[in-house]
């Protein structure tokens, strides 16, 4: 008798044990749902730190060793022309100098003067324009984006009554480098999401 009664304390007290730890694991996993998932952006314009130019033009004719010369005096010509702006491409140009390429570019017209017609409108032969200085921007960015993220958060977690807690996951998204507009493609647009996860806290 006296066992049966001590096997009944023994089982009365692992329930309660096992609902105590029942109650905590359940506490534990509904806090672990209570999440909320934000995204923060970052944009940021800036202007193209090279440019590349490619100057192209054309010669018919039906005597080869004329149209040879004539082609060596051409190149000869625009080589004069980009010197005035110390730049040694010949046909290409390539610098960081961007404005300055821009006012070449709008000054080609002296090239015509000297019977050379630049053409153009064959997307091979575009203007490029690019940023390259990615990385020294990118601790900047992805800061703003982190704290526009947290802003969000804060706002949700306010909303719902409840207080933010930590980062459980973050993410950061892809950077992109495209021209502000078609008018202005030496004027780049960064952009950059971060996506956070954060806990929530009664």
């Amino acid at each position: 008798m006296k066992s049966w009664k001590q096997e009944a304390v023994i089982l009365a007290i692992g329930m309660l044990v096992m609902g105590y730890f029942i109650k905590q694991g359940l506490d534990t996993f509904s806090g672990k749902d209570r999440v909320v998932n934000v995204k923060g952006l970052a944009e940021m314009e800036v202007p193209a730190n090279k440019v590349t130019w490619p100057l192209m033009y054309k010669d018919l004719g039906n005597d080869l060793p004329t149209l040879y010369n004539k082609i060596n005096a051409t190149n000869q010509a625009i080589v004069g022309f980009l010197k005035r702006y110390n730049v040694t491409s010949v046909i290409t140009v390539t610098s960081t100098k961007v404005d300055l390429v821009r006012k070449m570019i709008s000054e080609q017209s002296e090239l015509l003067k000297q019977g050379i017609a630049i053409t153009g409108g064959d997307y091979r032969y575009n203007v490029q324009y690019d940023y390259t200085g990615l990385n020294d921007i990118k601790p900047q960015m992805i800061e703003e984006a982190t704290k526009n993220a947290r802003a969000a958060a804060i706002k949700f977690a306010k909303d719902s009554d409840s207080e933010l807690g930590k980062i459980k996951r973050a993410y950061q998204g892809q950077f992109s480098i495209e021209d502000r507009d078609a008018n202005t493609p030496y004027i780049k647009r960064i952009r950059v999401v971060t996506t956070i996860d954060y806990s929530l806290e009664d």
